[in-house]
């Protein structure tokens, strides 16, 4: 059926928090966007005069769409070359979501998202759809075609998961570049130690070249271990330049609600590094360097008004 402009008025109403929760669902701003169209054009193809919630039924069309992208997406990524971690969104990016709660805060940072990959599909669902977006278990059972019940077994089964990852600490935005600048700090200043003692005992450090860009297989573990391979990760070096394209201006920013390295070449993200913080220091080193991953975020950085760098790297 062809749809009026006022069809089409209203899915665009309800379009940022679709994209919101694919996001979340995908791990992905492309695929999100892409199931987000997809959808778009299913309510384009349906009957909308007959559709008594058009809201409830489109999340159940997004949501589907997504766990079918899910089950094809885990097959693709056995086969990813390296780490795969999600696609970092820098602050005021509309496809964060919202942000007035704990639980949606922590639901998009980017320790969770990568928690999130362990889970299966529909505990995934289940735990965005109730943890960041509040619905009752009633509309999720709808949603997913499953009983209320399963829906609350599948929350309490994803909370359990994502529990068992570090607590990290929220913190706003002026303290996340004190951390950041901090960090930065230790990880130039020529020694090993001051940067080892910003770290737990049991850090990570795990990075996403997709094979476009150099990325260690296997992650780095343990405080010296990440320290030794932040200090030359920031060391000068021609090789480096050449490799990356230039010499990238660097800054403390804030992705995914979480403090954040920055590395910028021409107005272009090249690189983006989180840093998951907890009360015992920094646990968790996740840096995204595939340019496929780096596009959503160079179009935000070009809008915003970011200041001079930090320093430049290199």
């Amino acid at each position: 059926m062809s749809s009026t402009a006022n069809d089409v008025e209203r899915f665009e109403a309800t379009r940022p928090r679709l994209e919101a929760i694919a996001y979340r669902l995908l791990g992905s701003a492309t695929e999100a966007e892409d199931a987000v169209q997809e959808t778009f054009l299913r309510w384009q193809a349906a009957d909308v005069e007959r559709i008594e919630v058009p809201e409830a039924w489109l999340t159940k069309v997004l949501t589907n769409l997504c766990l079918n992208q899910l089950t094809s997406a885990r097959a693709r990524r056995e086969t990813y070359v390296g780490q795969w971690l999600p696609e970092p969104l820098l602050a005021g990016d509309p496809m964060l979501g919202p942000a007035e709660t704990a639980e949606q805060r922590e639901s998009v940072s980017y320790a969770v998202l990568t928690l999130l990959e362990r889970l299966a599909p529909g505990e995934r669902a289940v735990y965005v759809l109730r943890e960041a977006f509040g619905y009752p278990h009633r509309e999720i059972a709808a949603i997913l075609d499953i009983t209320e019940a399963a829906s609350q077994q599948l929350l309490h089964r994803a909370r359990k998961h994502v529990a068992d990852g570090r607590a990290r600490t929220e913190i706003d935005a002026a303290a996340a570049r004190r951390v950041v600048e901090e960090f930065l700090a230790a990880a130039t200043g020529g020694r090993v130690e001051p940067l080892v003692r910003l770290l737990t005992e049991d850090a990570i450090a795990v990075g996403d070249g997709g094979g476009k860009v150099p990325a260690r297989a296997r992650a780095f573990e343990g405080a010296v271990a990440v320290a030794k391979f932040l200090w030359g990760l920031f060391r000068p070096g021609k090789a480096k330049r050449a490799l990356v394209g230039g010499t990238p201006e660097v800054h403390a920013w804030t992705a995914n609600g979480d403090p954040a390295v920055v590395a910028v070449i021409d107005g272009r993200v090249v690189g983006i590094m989180c840093l998951e913080v907890t009360a015992e220091g920094i646990a968790a080193l996740r840096a995204q360097g595939n340019p496929d991953k780096l596009e959503r975020a160079t179009a935000q950085w070009a809008a915003t008004d970011h200041g001079e760098p930090l320093f430049h790297a290199f």
